[in-house]
Order: structure tokens, then sequence, then C-alpha cells
């Protein structure tokens, strides 16, 4: 079971936005009118995360960054060539794409009466009942093919971002190595170089351990601290015991 914590506002956002993508992607494949209800909201969620800062700026100077670091490794012994060149490839045919959408590719989206209208009523527990919103209830209510057409479009105009993202955190995850340490007595302290920024810090878990890490940070230094989960009628207990554990720095 791996774990995984941000530790900046960058890494937050893109680890929110690829989270909520996919579960788009997945509700929007069920051809129930819950499926499609649960992949709007998802698209909304998405929305609003955008509408706070630039996400499109923030994804490309981070690809900028990916493809001059994969300059780097031309010049280094032991490198695929042909896995080196088609990595940079795609980074860069994700930077043209996005690059090519401009800065307003989600205003058709902003912009949607009927999008707003249910994103409104959404902030209302039980807000997007039939009786609150009808035209929402009768879209619904068409042929499943009809509905992932459309949601498809909707998708499609948010893909450049998202698929960029994807790409990021997988490389991000990647160009990372893992290392056993031990949390004694279940607290483990990590100190972070600031000439060389940590992004992301990853726990890495057997499955059937009946632990999980608490794991807070900032850019000087970050603390994880383990607990036992019994169920969810009680709550988690802090480990006093020793925890061996993988940690993964991801640059």
């Amino acid at each position: 079971m791996i774990y995984e914590q941000p530790l900046n506002e960058r890494m937050r956002m893109f680890l929110r936005l690829d989270f909520l993508y996919t579960q788009a992607i997945y509700h929007s494949e069920s051809p129930s009118p819950w499926g499609t209800r649960a992949a709007v909201s998802s698209l909304l969620e998405i929305l609003a995360i955008t509408a706070r800062g630039d996400a499109r700026s923030d994804v490309l100077k981070e690809l900028e960054r990916h493809i001059n670091v994969l300059k780097d490794y031309q010049s280094k012994s032991g490198v695929d060539p042909g896995r080196l060149k088609a990595l940079t490839s795609n980074l860069l045919r994700l930077r043209n794409d996005l690059s090519a959408v401009g800065g307003n590719f989600m205003a058709p989206l902003r912009d949607s009466e009927f999008l707003s209208a249910i994103k409104h009523r959404s902030a209302i527990p039980g807000g997007t009942c039939d009786f609150d919103l009808p035209d929402y209830s009768h879209w619904l209510s068409r042929a499943s093919e009809e509905r992932a057409a459309e949601f498809g479009q909707w998708l499609a105009m948010i893909r450049p971002l998202c698929d960029s993202i994807a790409e990021i955190l997988w490389l991000t995850r990647q160009n990372a190595r893992s290392k056993p340490e031990t949390a004694i007595g279940g607290v483990f302290q990590l100190p972070l170089d600031r000439e060389t920024p940590c992004q992301l810090v990853r726990i890495t878990l057997p499955g059937d351990i009946g632990l999980f890490p608490e794991i807070s940070g900032n850019q000087h230094r970050c603390t994880v601290r383990f607990l036992n989960w019994t169920d969810s009628a009680h709550r988690p207990v802090h480990v006093e015991t020793d925890v061996p554990f993988l940690l993964t720095c991801c640059l």
C-alpha cells in the first residue's frame, strides 16, 4: 500500500486534479444515470479547482522542467536512447497540445448555463434532485449513448491539461528511488534540503500490516506518524513500536 503527501501547493493541485479526472472517466463509463451524476460531479470539482490560479501555466512550467531534465540525460552513459526519445517526444506533444488550446480553453464549460445551474444546486445537500433541476433530470433520462457522447465532449476540453498532469505525476514518481527506513516508536522525522526541494513523499507499507501513516510536512521537514487501524467505530491509535517502511522522496 502506498500513501502520498504533497509538499507544495502545485503538487497538491496536480494530485487532486488527477484524482478527479480518473474518477470522472471511471463513472462516465457507467451507462446508468447515477454513474453520469457522479461523473458530472467530478467534472464540476475540476472546474472549481482550476478556477483558482492558473493551472495551465503551472502544468506548462512543469512539463518544461521535465523536458530539460530529460535533455540532461542525453549526455549520460547507460541511457536507452530510444526510451529517452519516446519520453521526450511525448512530453513535447503534451506541451504543444496544451499550449495550442489557449488560456481560455475551459471557457465553454464555465459559461455553460446548464453546468452552472448544477454547480449552484450541488452546494445544497440533495440540491440536484429531480424537482430542483428538471432539465438535468431530463438530460439524465436520455439514452446512455447520448449522455456519454456529450460528456465525452466536455472531457475532451480538459484532456490536454489532465493528460499532461498524469504524465508529470508518472515521471515524478518514476524518477525517484525508494529506500528502507524505520520509524522509531512509530515516528519518523525527515529533514528536507531546500536546495533540491522534495515535491512529494511516498510511504510504502505491506497491504496487510494494519497500519497507516499520518504525514505532515513543509519545505523544511516532514513528519510521519504511524497509526493502528481497528475499525470505523474507534479512533486510530498511535503505534509505539518500531515500524519499517519504504520511503520515496520525489523531486
